[in-house]
């Protein structure tokens, strides 16, 4: 592995890690949000913790963003990768459709500082064991040059084994480059979780409720709900939401593909030796609660006598059945 990547690659792809499409990470609030968040499944739970900067917010996941989609076009290329990586400022806030002025760098900065102050701490239950882990989403990030006005020209940033783990595990979707344009933070949001449970599925419904709580809103029920629907009425007017329609109907609300999700190496190519698409993995994990997927899955790959026609149903299957016959790990 290289001491660092260098973000050298054009046009790269946008592309997110799944876990933090799945989960309310980042804060919906342009003001500093120093609310302690906790997430509970059974025994297991995420707790996310703000430093005195605030928890990070929507817009700052635009650095990750950033990282990932370079870090998988290598990937993709064949090319080595790390989970330092050095890139120049500039080529950031273009990427992302930020500012180049001075206040653009300026804000870069601030979202470093949030980015490597909020802390995620979990624990994992298996086999009557319970693992407790805390980390930042970035672990560093430094200046590696600056101009005489102030400017940050390049900069150095050590992702988190968290997010590597995603990005070396390919569980990441690609994102539609207008995400950038969205400019309300709940709009990214609600796009973000379109893109990670509807998909390419034409349509996909979920209760305001429960969207609220994935979104991580703090307004009432009332005050959410009059924010949802005023998107959904600008998106019927300009259709400006990427990737999918939005429509509210009494309690429920309405994600309708319109069509044009990728075709990205990741979607829709034959699934090479070792490789799976990113949903598949989740698909797993629902199938065999408790168990390592990427364990079954060498499991499932020493013990393929030939190569499936549709490997993720497959494999999904495989793991169905390790689980009936053999239960919790």
């Amino acid at each position: 592995m290289p001491d660092f990547f260098v973000c050298d690659i054009m046009d790269a792809a946008p592309k997110s890690d799944m876990a933090s499409m799945e989960h309310p990470v980042f804060s919906l609030s342009t003001k500093p949000d120093h609310r302690v968040r906790r997430y509970e499944n059974g025994p297991s739970y995420v707790e996310i913790k703000p430093s005195s900067d605030g928890l990070a917010t929507v817009h700052d996941r635009d650095v990750l963003i950033y990282c990932i989609s370079q870090l998988m076009a290598a990937i993709n290329a064949g090319q080595p990768v790390s989970p330092v990586i050095r890139f120049k400022a500039y080529d950031l806030l273009k990427a992302t459709n930020r500012m180049t002025s001075g206040q653009g760098y300026q804000a870069m900065k601030a979202a470093f500082e949030r980015l490597a102050g909020t802390r995620i701490s979990t624990n994992v239950v298996t086999g009557g064991q319970e693992v407790f882990e805390t980390f930042g989403l970035i672990e560093r990030a430094r200046i590696v040059r600056e101009t005489r006005d102030g400017r940050m020209q390049e900069v150095e940033i050590k992702l988190s084994d968290w997010v590597f783990n995603a990005i070396r595990h390919r569980e990441v979707l690609t994102l539609h480059r207008d995400y950038f344009r969205l400019r309300k933070p709940l709009e990214r949001r609600l796009y973000e979780i379109a893109r990670k449970h509807c998909g390419k599925k034409p349509e996909w419904r979920i209760s305001l409720a429960a969207l609220q709580n994935k979104c991580g809103s703090v307004s009432t029920e009332k005050e959410f709900r009059r924010l949802v629907s005023k998107i959904v009425d600008e998106d019927r007017l300009h259709q400006h939401i990427p990737d999918y329609a939005i429509d509210i109907n009494d309690d429920m609300v309405v994600f309708r593909g319109r069509g044009t999700v990728p075709g990205s190496a990741e979607d829709t190519a034959p699934v090479p030796v070792g490789f799976l698409q990113p949903d598949t993995y989740n698909d797993a994990r629902i199938v065999a609660p408790g168990w390592d997927v990427y364990l079954l899955e060498k499991e499932w790959r020493d013990w393929m006598s030939e190569t499936p026609r549709d490997p993720d149903a497959a494999f999904v299957g495989f793991c169905r059945k390790w689980y009936e016959r053999r239960g919790l790990p």
